[in-house]
């Protein structure tokens, strides 16, 4: 029950870094535009000692309680509590694994934090997000055949934030810009192992984010061809034109988060690989 008007407290607890519950809650939470959670963010719980003060802040502000914990002593404890002070609380992976347990017969294992270990899928990540800081913005061309992705647009259409989180995934991805009266690197059109994919958007929505990000920056007369119209169309156009001539794929971000815009990017690196096992 709401008790201070729009808002609420959540309170995530976590034996591990707490990513998990912030997805998880955040999602769920997006779908109630006019209620706002208060996060309270409790990773690495992992003793007594630990939940001693997780349980002292939950009783000063109770609220929605999500966790992830393994350790039993330490979810009873936090339960019994949150029953005490009328707090609902809900195990997150708790469920699901019920479910794989029942499904494949055998308990788990207990390992905290165990999809964070040091393995080669780790390292594979490091990789990739090195090799994007360092092929970010057309930087380093001579390396793009490297990549597994290479991304191409215009300015602001979110080639950069879109690198990092695929980097994050794993996948080894440079960007470059394309640049109205610049020609584009010999390297772009020779490029044969990496998905080459054209981000583009409306003129309206690029004036509108590069309207925003000059007022962010505080800059004033001298960038008027950066958010005329004619001219962020004319480039709009420039890139269209380019992609169609070299092949590349063309993915609109107009209304994509940065999240869907990766995931609609991963779907064609997937549907590119398969096609190229089957030939």
């Amino acid at each position: 029950m709401l008790t201070d008007g729009s808002y609420f407290h959540l309170h995530l607890v976590s034996d591990s870094t707490g990513e998990t519950l912030i997805t998880v809650s955040r999602a769920v939470a997006a779908q109630y535009a006019n209620v706002n959670a208060v996060e309270h963010v409790y990773p690495l719980v992992r003793s007594q000692k630990q939940l001693d003060r997780v349980l002292q802040e939950i009783e000063e502000s109770p609220g929605i309680v999500l966790f992830t914990l393994l350790e039993s002593e330490l979810v009873n404890r936090l339960e019994a509590k949150c029953q005490e002070i009328n707090s609902p609380s809900l195990s997150i992976i708790g469920p699901v694994m019920q479910l794989f347990e029942a499904y494949l017969g055998a308990s788990t294992t207990g390992r905290v934090g165990a999809q964070h270990t040091l393995n080669a899928e780790y390292f594979q990540r490091i990789d990739a997000l090195n090799y994007s800081m360092m092929h970010d913005d057309g930087q380093h061309v001579e390396g793009l055949e490297e990549a597994d992705v290479v991304l191409v647009g215009v300015s602001r259409t979110s080639k950069t934030p879109t690198s990092i989180y695929l980097a994050n995934r794993g996948i080894r991805t440079a960007n470059v810009p394309l640049v109205a009266g610049i020609p584009i690197p010999h390297q772009l059109e020779t490029l044969k192992k990496p998905l080459v994919v054209s981000l583009h958007a409306t003129p309206e929505r690029l004036i509108q984010v590069r309207q925003n990000r000059l007022l962010s920056l505080g800059a004033g007369a001298g960038n008027d061809s950066y958010i005329d119209k004619q001219a962020v169309t004319d480039e709009v156009l420039l890139a269209r034109r380019l992609s169609a001539k070299y092949g590349w794929s063309l993915l609109d971000v107009t209304r994509r988060s940065i999240e869907e815009t990766a995931a609609a990017i991963m779907k064609l690196l997937a549907d590119r690989q398969r096609q190229r096992m089957a030939e």
